[in-house]
């Protein structure tokens, strides 16, 4: 199974937000399947940025260790030029930040991959184009 998990998931592995508990979870066992092989995590080329760039900003104490915990994760980085064209184009036709619809583009690229997301509002725009859930719990 090929997940890509956009960053409104993955923070939920440092930050557990009250409001989303259940989506929480959900999250920590996304990353369970992924450290057990039993998931097969892809991202693209911005997800790392994207994420020390917001536990910087929110953690200001544990930053460090948590981005070395990230950085330990098993996942690939999908690279090629295409994931800019489609995520541009899926970004014109939803209204949505291109570094939101780089994660949806990297899952478009395999048949068999999904985007998980935490954004509702990204799902209710680009729920259309296939390959994105919503976390479950949501």
């Amino acid at each position: 199974m090929i997940r890509v998990l956009d960053a409104s998931v993955a923070l939920q592995w440092f930050f557990r937000l009250e409001d989303e508990s259940a989506g929480s979870e959900a999250a920590l066992e996304l990353l369970a399947a992924v450290a057990a092989g039993d998931v097969r995590l892809l991202q693209p080329p911005h997800f790392i940025a994207e994420m020390a760039a917001v536990l910087v900003r929110k953690w200001p104490e544990g930053w460090q260790a948590a981005l070395d915990d990230l950085l330990a994760i098993e996942m690939e980085t999908w690279q090629e030029d295409d994931v800019y064209r489609v995520g541009a184009d899926l970004a014109q036709r939803t209204g949505a930040h291109l570094f939101d619809t780089l994660y949806h583009a990297t899952a478009l690229h395999f048949p068999a991959a999904e985007l998980v997301t935490a954004d509702r509002r990204y799902f209710a725009r680009a729920r259309r184009f296939g390959q994105v859930r919503l976390l479950p719990g949501l």
